[in-house]
């Protein structure tokens, strides 16, 4: 390790540093210093700017790790373990800086510490910002490991599943890693050397407070609803109220299931109760409940929500006042009075004549409540326009900075000046960085990161409107070709997953595709891009999907006559390809189709594992994105409604799948059903199976095969292009890895 002393300019060498730690305002640097001899030494030192060399402050046989120093720099904290083999037992180590003999070691004989619990390893130590606390992990005591004597077949390799398991197998093995290395939080009190666990195995997560260090903690148990939430998607949980002084716990809430927070005055509990859609306080001394918001007030529920489930809370913006929190409705924010003397404020009043979105921008993650003069983004959810805006806290003014046709995001402010960075972008300006003082009446671009793409055609955008089959007023995006000329005809792409209307304004770069087609890419090689929004009726994916894709469709070719409704394409990845592989067997419009990772069976995927977290598919179904609203044996005819596989016989539409065998979100037979069943019926049907890729392609080199096999697909059928020797002949398992059968055009 190097160390450069600013002020002299002379670089500082220390070898077999293994950790450090620096303060943020007392210039002192603490390390570790491990030599791994005969006999493993460690030394804990420290080194300040007017230092020739550091200071040792420990020197011990062992091993130790995860130093840690105070704020100011006047204490340090480190793990030390004397243990020599694998499995050790650490100890706590303190030192006050300040206080030479003042050396304090935590170990398995504290009278605090659980019998058969030590230090945990696996918790990174961290002081409180006011340094009078160190907070840290304990643990079940590590097992010795015993030698293995077994040879390969000598031993039994079983996974036993019980009907009881609050978790299925395939979760618990999913968290092994991490259940193993679960901690349990506690603190220790130098100035009074005491030893308090916060966390036990009944409330096994507290969430820990280094900035405000108020008297309360909030603990959360999940144990309870660990096997209804495997079907109901919702993390319930019992919260309990921590007494950080004495570790005494009191329940505040039972089957929680929405946002929760203690006010930094430690009075109230903020919450938000599903089933009514309103924001609640509970005062934690009294426990008496106080209903903030109401339906008459505004919407604080996502009125958008169309899965079959309560919809979630726009969401919490932070804390204005000790006991006065500000919350999200759909467009506006709103400050509640915990202790319900003071009726809700609308903090954006007097700027809501159009449909504007108004949420808060943290420009200090030091502070904790929201300062007076704030920023907030704007959006305009009819033009889909962008900006920010000033806040008012006090007077509960809000006024609009700034308002653009563009995609405006990323602000931040220097941290001793008016001065702000943000980010602006439209489908044809790269995301390039601007500067503007306060009122950003002026701004001045400071980047240009993309100047090559003048030297390549780009298409253009238009906000698009009609109105879908079943009567909704639904919005897209229609993305016309580069150097678009009104006496051409062009083919076009119709993508979709769920609403993109909002992204009028934003960038693509191209790039390979990971598994969705690039826009910019299709724009500049001469196709339209029509994105059209969807919304859902529950048990009913698969139709809505129709009602706005082919409304929306037909709308575009009407309106457009450039559109040649003899080449069109779909193309869509997950959720997305679901719904291209069931609107092809209800429709012979497209002339050909891409779907990524399509569920093709629901009665099979309903019983299936995501295999990236472990969990059961039948949440997906019940309450999840699938919308189907019921069980398999409550509702059996919607999920075979909705399953494309029944209906394979309807299809016409040549189709191109990917499905990787490494697919964690959608299990891979899905794509394979769908491609036996097609190709049974002798219908034009491809697959690519990228050999140990998981569900979006993460391997550049896959990534560039992907694009140029969606290009040859999509071109052969669209364009007339010629259809290239992987489609026409395919890649014998002889040829894998020899050939890839592009042919001449590539």
């Amino acid at each position: 390790m190097g160390v450069l002393n600013l002020s002299t300019g002379q670089i500082l060498t220390i070898d077999q540093v293994v950790e450090f730690d620096i303060s943020d305002y007392g210039d002192v640097l603490c390390f570790i210093h491990q030599t791994n001899d005969s006999i493993d030494s460690t030394f804990v030192s420290k080194l300040k700017p007017e230092m020739d060399k550091p200071q040792i402050l420990v020197q011990k046989e062992g091993f130790s790790k995860n130093v840690t120093v105070d704020l100011y720099g006047n204490q340090i904290s480190f793990l030390f373990s004397a243990d020599t083999n694998s499995s050790k037992q650490f100890s706590l180590e303190y030192l006050a800086l300040k206080s030479k003999n003042l050396h304090v070691s935590i170990d398995t004989n504290h009278r605090s510490i659980p019998n058969g619990w030590s230090v945990s390893e696996h918790f990174k130590l961290r002081f409180s910002e006011d340094g009078s606390a160190i907070y840290f992990g304990l643990a079940p005591k590590p097992e010795r490991k015993i030698k293995d004597t077994l040879t390969p077949d000598e031993k039994v390799s079983l996974d036993v599943w019980n009907w009881k398991d609050a978790q299925l197998q395939t979760q618990q093995l999913k968290s092994l890693e991490s259940d193993q290395k679960k901690t349990f939080l506690a603190v220790y009190y130098p100035e009074r050397n005491d030893l308090l666990p916060l966390a036990s195995e009944q409330i096994s997560e507290v969430r820990p407070d280094y900035k405000q260090h108020r008297k309360y903690l909030l603990g959360i148990d999940r144990k309870r609803y660990e096997l209804v939430s495997g079907w109901e998607q919702t993390r319930y949980a019992d919260v309990y109220l921590i007494n950080r002084k004495s570790g005494s716990s009191k329940l505040l809430l039972e089957r929680a299931d929405g946002f929760y927070s203690l006010s930094p005055a430690a009075d109230y509990l903020l919450f938000y109760q599903s089933n009514d859609s309103c924001w609640y306080s509970l005062n934690v001394e009294s426990m008496r409940q106080i209903r903030l918001t109401n339906h008459s007030l505004d919407a604080f529920y996502n009125v958008d929500n169309d899965i079959p489930k309560i919809a979630n809370a726009y969401g919490f913006a932070g804390w204005s006042e000790e006991n006065t929190a500000v919350v999200y409705s759909r467009n506006h924010l709103w400050t509640v009075d915990l202790a319900g003397k003071m009726k809700p404020l609308k903090l954006t009043e007097n700027a809501s004549a159009n449909d504007y979105v108004f949420r808060y921008v943290n420009l200090n993650t030091e502070e904790p409540l929201i300062a007076d003069k704030s920023f907030l983004t704007v959006f305009d959810r009819r033009t889909k326009q962008s900006g920010f805006a000033k806040l008012d806290l006090k007077s509960g003014r809000t006024s609009i900075s700034i308002l653009e046709k563009a995609r405006l995001s990323g602000l931040v402010k220097a941290l001793s000046s008016d001065t702000f960075l943000y980010r602006k972008e439209t489908f044809q300006n790269y995301p390039d960085l601007y500067i503007s003082g306060e009122d950003m009446s002026k701004s001045n671009r400071i980047s240009e990161a993309n100047p090559q793409q003048a030297d390549y055609c780009w298409g253009s955008v238009q906000l698009v409107d009609w109105k879908s089959f079943s009567g909704d007023s639904l919005q897209g995006l229609l993305y016309f070709p580069a150097n678009f000329s009104a006496d051409s005809s062009y083919p076009m792409l119709v993508y979709f997953y769920e609403r993109h209307s909002n992204d009028l304004y934003r960038h693509f770069s191209p790039k390979p595709s990971r598994s969705v087609i690039n826009i910019t890419e299709y724009t500049s090689r001469g196709y339209f891009v029509f994105t059209p929004d969807i919304i859902y009726s529950t048990a009913q994916p698969g139709q809505s999907a129709y009602n706005a894709v082919m409304s929306g469709t037909q709308s575009m070719m009407e309106r457009f006559s450039q559109i040649d409704g003899k080449r069109i394409g779909l193309q869509g990845q997950s959720w997305g390809g679901y719904q291209i592989a069931w609107l092809i067997t209800r429709t012979n419009l497209f002339k050909a189709a891409m779907a990524g990772a399509p569920v093709s069976n629901m009665t099979s995927a309903y019983g299936g594992i995501r295999w990236e977290s472990g969990v059961s598919r039948a949440s997906q179904y019940e309450v999840g994105q699938s919308r189907i609203g019921g069980t398999l044996w409550s509702n059996l005819n919607d999920f075979i409604e909705n399953s494309p596989l029944f209906y394979a016989d309807r299809v016409q539409t040549p189709l191109l799948i990917m499905h990787n065998d490494a697919d964690g979100a959608v299990p891979w037979y899905q794509g394979i059903e769908y491609f036996s069943a097609l190709r049974r019926l002798n219908k034009p049907v491809w697959m690519l199976v990228y050999n140990n890729a998981p569900h979006n392609l993460t391997r550049r080199a896959d990534s560039e095969d992907l694009t140029i096999r969606m290009q040859q697909f999509f071109d052969h059928y669209l364009k007339d292009a010629p259809e290239p020797e992987w489609m026409k002949s395919g890649i014998p398992a002889l040829q894998k890895g020899k050939k890839k059968g592009f042919g001449t055009a590539f």
